[in-house]
């Protein structure tokens, strides 16, 4: 039975729309023939993706084009209805969006956010950016059948919707979802039906599909695909649990940090750093500190997609001496490193082994990457691909986690994106 309806205005956004849904194990059918549409797959289908070839068209025919569809697949079953609109905002916004609202004829509000941060294109006050340059400045401004005249997302669907507008700016969306729903339902009370939402990060749009939700506002979504992508994950019922990514990283250098930083700005990410010093202090403390990082990746973030274990020598002042604890214990540098990495080793064993939801590891630094890989007995990783370049994406073979989806890439390697590009990347693969 299908879960959700994407009315998209043409074919190519329609499909793009639909490998985000595949992504996320849901099956999608576009509908190609509305003349030989097979009601059979209609049923067996999670998500109908539906291109009205509407965008260059006059306003009034592109409304009706919307409208007669969505009376056509509208069903009480639909847990989610979907406007795809273009990533930078060219064609007849307003008029389908309008379309959609009144064949539906339940006072459904339009929560439109139209970002698509892995195509860089943010909302950021109102203000759509592609690659950081105003909309109004790139090529959708002298587009031959559609020109893009402003990059103020409000003032396009003032000026094509017969509905009021209003938007939320990215000081309430930092504000978080119980901020946003109660936002939402003053709108909804002041008689607004289109809500635009600043957007810069996928972090965003998690965010304000859950204020979305938690409104209880009846809505439609107006986007690029990516805040259907994220409603459809908290909406829909997928054919599998959902999968976990666990992050182990014991670089030291500054690209590494630089990185993290980002990541925890791009994503919601569960983060525990370990004390490296507890490390090498001693069996016992060392047992300790691994035990603590474990227990509370387990129990706080039980919850959360995305794991970090992170060394806290990520900041120069915890940064320690090997020399000195080599000489303490009367043995060579290489081997109190070699302790360190058998600790972030042996935390990540554990982790995976008491939560199997973790179906997906990225590890930074060859030697921890080495370590992890002897202590799962890994035969070693069979090579799927490349995610950026000096990063890897695989499986392991053989040992404790065969099968398990792993990324690896060398803490210097990348720019600033580059660990979240990463963990994006792993995400989707564990969702084909």
């Amino acid at each position: 039975m299908a879960q959700c309806v994407v009315i998209a205005d043409d074919l190519t956004g329609a499909n793009a729309t639909g490998v985000l849904l595949k992504k996320l194990r849901f099956t999608a059918y576009t509908v190609m023939n509305a003349e030989r549409l097979d009601l059979k797959l209609l049923s067996d289908t999670d998500c109908i993706v539906y291109p009205t070839d509407s965008r260059a068209v006059d306003a009034t025919i592109a409304y009706n084009r919307v409208y007669n569809v969505v009376k056509l697949l509208k069903d009480n079953s639909i847990k989610l209805y979907s406007k795809r609109i273009d990533s930078t905002l060219r064609g007849n916004l307003g008029s389908e969006t309008d379309a959609f609202l009144d064949a539906l004829s339940n006072q459904s509000m339009a929560m439109v956010a139209p970002c698509f941060p892995q195509a860089n294109r943010i909302v950021a006050g109102g203000y759509m950016l592609v690659n950081t340059v105003p909309l109004h400045k790139t090529e959708a401004a002298i587009d031959p059948k559609t020109p893009v005249h402003t990059s103020y997302v409000q003032d396009l669907f003032k000026e094509q919707s017969k509905y009021p507008v209003a938007s939320l700016h990215i000081n309430d969306i930092m504000l978080g979802k119980e901020h946003i729903a109660e936002k939402i339902k003053e709108y909804q009370h002041a008689g607004i039906r289109i809500l635009i939402f600043d957007c810069i990060s996928n972090e965003d749009l998690d965010i304000i599909a859950d204020g979305v939700i938690e409104s209880n506002v009846p809505f439609i979504a107006v986007d690029p695909g990516t805040f259907t992508a994220a409603l459809s994950r908290k909406l829909m019922k997928q054919k599998e649990g959902n999968s976990k990514v666990l992050v182990t990283i014991g670089s030291v250098n500054g690209v590494a940090k630089m990185q993290i930083d980002e990541l925890f700005l791009a994503q919601k990410v569960f983060g525990v750093f370990v004390n490296v010093k507890e490390l090498v202090e001693g069996e016992e403390r060392r047992t300790a500190e691994m035990n603590r990082v474990v227990e509370e990746v387990i129990n706080s973030g039980r919850n959360q997609e995305v794991c970090a274990v992170i060394g806290n020598g990520i900041l120069p002042e915890n940064r320690i001496d090997l020399t000195l604890y080599a000489r303490r214990f009367h043995v060579e540098n290489e081997d109190i490193s070699n302790l360190i990495n058998d600790s972030f080793a042996e935390i990540t064993y554990q982790i995976l082994l008491r939560n199997q939801a973790f179906r997906g590891l990225y590890s930074s630094g060859g030697d921890i990457t080495v370590a992890i890989s002897k202590k799962f007995n890994s035969a070693g990783i069979r090579l799927l691909g490349e995610v950026v370049p000096l990063a890897a994406y695989g499986e392991f073979i053989g040992g404790a986690f065969e099968g398990l989806k792993v990324v690896t890439k060398g803490g210097m390697a990348g720019d600033k994106n580059a660990l979240s590009q990463c963990i994006h990347y792993l995400k989707e693969q564990l969702y084909m």
